[in-house]
């Protein structure tokens, strides 16, 4: 093992000590070590950084990607100058930041039932069973597709309808109240999966086929297969359909239905970020840019608020 990995591998285990998770910037510094393995470097250079943030695996020219693979380099090699004064730190400004946020796509009521529809057909049973009640909890609770697959059969209250959603994101926990539809979908589902699963190897609350809990790391790839499927087609110059895109469907639904039902919006976002996950409210509000109907009903609102005149 070279100085260098052994440096990365030590720099981790501590950040993860302190309760970092970092699953993906984990990967991408081990990356990083690779790449400066394989060119015989002991030592982080500038250049060297650049060209690793800038040789994407799959030849990406998005600079804001490349913004983000140089901030793994930069941050470890801020934490190796310490110990290596021959460490060069990138500078901040080397590769252009013009950070934005992807217009999420928005599944109509339509296109979600298309959806159950489609994972309806699967087989065996269990896995149509599964992925039916999975996609119906993420359009309905707006949660992460990992913490369903997280979720244990002691974080399902079914007769309170409450899930407890634990070490989430960042580090906390929630619970997440459900409508009684929901909770009721639920409850049929746990009552198939005994049946067709009597001995899980796993306490999840989701298994699949084998008994295992789900891997959320595999959702996306397989929720690709249900779109077509479900008659769903890419839309011209947009990124394909995503199922974490039922989170924002979740999302935008709601803060449509609180503008039109005329409620306070601004007073109700910060227990809709609770509800969501979110570490602050300022992820939610993001949310209002995410659809025209949105905008034009906040714009209203806002003329209204100041009577209707400049």
């Amino acid at each position: 093992m070279t100085a260098l990995r052994q440096r990365a591998e030590d720099y981790l285990m501590m950040r993860r000590a302190l309760g970092f998770k970092l699953t993906t910037w984990g990967i991408r510094l081990m990356s990083f070590v690779s790449y400066l393995e394989t060119r015989g470097a002991t030592v982080i250079t500038t250049d060297a950084a650049l060209a690793w943030a800038t040789a994407t695996p799959r030849a990406s020219s998005d600079q804001v990607y490349w913004a983000r693979r140089m901030d793994v380099a930069r941050i470890f090699a801020r934490h190796l100058k310490t110990l290596d004064p021959a460490t060069e730190i990138p500078p901040a400004d080397i590769l252009a930041r013009r950070y934005r946020r992807i217009t999420p796509y928005l599944y109509s009521p339509g296109q979600i039932a298309a959806l159950l529809q489609a994972a309806a057909r699967l087989a065996p049973p269990l896995r149509a069973a599964t992925w039916q009640t999975v996609l119906g909890l993420l359009a309905v609770s707006g949660l992460r597709v990992s913490e369903a697959c997280r979720l244990d059969r002691g974080d399902v209250d079914l007769g309170d309808g409450v899930l407890t959603v634990r070490d989430s994101k960042f580090g906390k926990s929630r619970d997440v109240p459900l409508h009684h539809s929901a909770t009721a979908a639920l409850r049929g589902y746990d009552r198939l999966r005994d049946q067709l699963s009597p001995a899980p190897v796993v306490p999840a609350f989701f298994v699949s086929t084998r008994g295992t809990r789900l891997d959320s790391a595999s959702m996306p790839a397989d929720f690709a297969g249900l779109l077509p499927a479900a008659g769903i087609t890419p839309v011209p110059g947009r990124r394909r359909q995503r199922i974490h895109d039922l989170r924002h469907s979740f999302t935008v639904t709601t803060l449509l239905e609180w503008y039109r039902a005329g409620a306070d919006v601004q007073a109700r976002l910060p227990l809709l970020s609770t509800y969501l996950g979110h570490v602050d409210p300022k992820s939610t509000y993001w949310y209002l840019t995410g659809s025209p109907e949105l905008l034009e009903l906040a714009a209203a609102r806002l003329e209204h608020a100041f009577g209707g005149s400049s």
